[in-house]
């Protein structure tokens, strides 16, 4: 998918982007390739693979949910790596108020940077381990909505994310294929933490890229104080009956 390719997918959902926002998605990817020469962000660095692969698949989530676009939201973004999906996502919307959670310091240091050259405000960069971010009381059920891409099995990542959701808000959980077993596996963990499935979407990429599944899990009430549990144990020991 070449910029322009990419530029006219999005104007076939509405959303024209304006000579600023090409721009940002220009600087974003030098900023992305460039860094990637010294400091390993991503195995997918030709220009069309990354304007798919990273830019469009992140914005998949306007299409699947539309308040996205224009609202003025808190959004939590897990393990986002190299700023996946929140900073697209945010160069489409700027009224979203952003915060990354990321383990690794130096990804954190390329966000910062990479915030600063395509002017963006109202984006908060925290560095720990979601177990860890997620106790604490400042981001702890704050966020209208969580997301996270490729971070883990979802009965994993329920654990990692339904604590930062806050009640009356929405984890929306980015998945490949397998999502539906994904889900059969999670439904205990989702009970546990105090969410309920409220919906699941799928969306087919361009170019025959695959299936991107959407699980829409929706807080309903506090997640008890003893989750997440310690670094690693989500991972290690996932909640099931």
């Amino acid at each position: 998918m070449r910029p322009e390719e990419f530029y006219q997918a999005l104007a076939q959902k509405n959303i024209e982007l304006t000579d600023k926002q090409k721009e940002q998605f220009e600087i974003y990817f030098h900023e992305l390739v460039e860094t990637n020469k010294v400091m390993n962000l991503t195995t997918i660095t030709e220009i069309n693979q990354v304007y798919l692969k990273h830019f469009y698949d992140s914005l998949v989530l306007d299409f699947v949910d539309e308040r996205l676009l224009s609202d003025e939201l808190t959004l939590c973004d897990v393990g986002s790596g190299a700023g996946f999906p929140s900073i697209p996502l945010k160069i489409i919307n700027p009224k979203l108020k952003i915060t990354i959670i990321d383990s690794l310091n130096k990804r954190i240091k390329f966000l910062d940077s990479l915030v600063k050259k395509l002017e963006l405000d109202d984006v908060t960069l925290v560095h720990g381990r979601a177990e860890e971010v997620g106790k604490n009381k400042l981001y702890r059920e704050k966020f209208d909505i969580v997301t996270a891409r490729a971070v883990a099995a979802l009965n994993v990542l329920n654990e990692l994310c339904l604590p930062f959701t806050r009640v009356g808000g929405t984890f929306i959980a980015m998945k490949s294929e397998k999502a539906p077993e994904e889900v059969e596996q999670a439904k205990y963990s989702i009970q546990v933490l105090g969410g309920s499935i409220k919906d699941q979407k799928s969306f087919e990429l361009p170019n025959d890229e695959g299936l991107r599944n959407f699980v829409f899990i929706y807080k309903e009430k506090n997640t008890p104080a003893k989750y997440p549990r310690k670094p690693g144990t989500p991972s290690r020991k996932p909640l099931v009956k």
